[in-house]
């Protein structure tokens, strides 16, 4: 997948594109629906399937105090939509100079003058341009006058209780651990991603040596415990993105208190030896297997996670 940080880079004869426009945090089963729609467009009409998306939340620039946290960052964005068969992106910098553009300046900016566009696809909840004056239905009304078609594509929502396939839910389901519920909303394993840095050695001390992300990862940590998943190493020579078993702990190691900033570490199963020291890794969240809880000393925490390496490869071995 091509990746444009700017409409100008886009080079002349580029297209003609379908573009599917949008946030795509975490790139869940909502935004997928529209991938799968672009692509589809895409096919029948012999172009390029693009995406139009934003280096960060609107709302770091317009209101930083409402801004959420991301479910997925930039780079696991990026690669996410790579995975759904997405020619290029165009990551556009939402900065103070893009969010005051007029819709009309918006759309000749960013679909008309580069991308030749035949066709715009969003949800109908998007708004785009000076303090969100654009619409769908402003989008349609512009791509009659610039010759590209709007498909607004309607939410997906939950059976059961119509709820609408969001972000916000799946922030709220990792917020409570339930990885089962994010997964499902997500269509994939909600991750994190980071750089494998130095810890304070306590894991290796008692024979469960772990990885240690860095505090400035990407994506949303779910809540305190441990939990089963895989860390992938995209750093490995000749073989980026190798899969490695693994059981997971995240929170702040109560039993000894000496941590001050919640933690992501993995422990490879079987892996004593493993140097991952540097490495940008991604680790991935399939099951929880328990809270965070203090023990009253060491001998209780090994038992327990003796048992907690346990119950992962039960898990995994699903």
């Amino acid at each position: 997948m091509i990746v444009f940080h700017d409409p100008g880079e886009v080079p002349p004869g580029f297209g003609p594109s379908v573009v599917a426009i949008g946030k795509f945090d975490g790139v869940h089963a909502g935004h997928r629906v529209v991938l799968e729609r672009a692509r589809v467009d895409a096919a029948a009409n012999g172009c390029a399937v693009v995406v139009v998306t934003f280096d960060r939340h609107p709302l770091s620039v317009l209101r930083p105090g409402k801004r959420p946290e991301s479910v997925a960052g930039v780079s696991q964005k990026l690669r996410l939509l790579a995975g759904m068969g997405v020619d290029a992106t165009l990551l556009l910098t939402f900065d103070a100079r893009l969010a005051a553009l007029s819709p009309r300046d918006f759309v000749r900016y960013v679909l008309v003058e580069q991308l030749q566009t035949r066709t715009v696809l969003v949800g109908n909840d998007f708004r785009f341009a000076r303090d969100g004056a654009g619409t769908p239905e402003t989008l349609v009304a512009l791509g009659e006058e610039y010759g590209f078609r709007v498909d607004v594509v309607e939410d997906v929502r939950a059976i059961d209780n119509e709820r609408r396939v969001s972000s916000t839910w799946i922030r709220e389901a990792l917020a409570d651990g339930d990885i089962e519920t994010a997964s499902r909303l997500l269509g994939h394993a909600p991750s994190v991603y980071g750089e494998v840095v130095h810890g304070l050695k306590r894991g290796r001390e008692l024979g469960f040596p772990t990885a240690n992300l860095s505090h400035d990862l990407e994506g949303f940590v779910p809540a305190d415990g441990i939990y089963a998943g895989w860390l992938v190493d995209e750093s490995t020579p000749l073989r980026p993105g190798t899969r490695y078993p693994a059981a997971i702990s995240v929170g702040t190691n109560p039993t000894f208190d000496d941590v001050e900033v919640r933690q992501v570490e993995a422990y490879v199963l079987d892996e004593v030896d493993l140097d991952l020291y540097g490495h940008m890794v991604e680790v991935e969240f399939t099951a929880r297997i328990r809270g965070m809880v203090a023990f009253s000393d060491v001998e209780a925490l090994t038992e327990q996670m003796t048992d907690d390496v346990r119950r992962v490869r039960d898990v995994l071995a699903q």
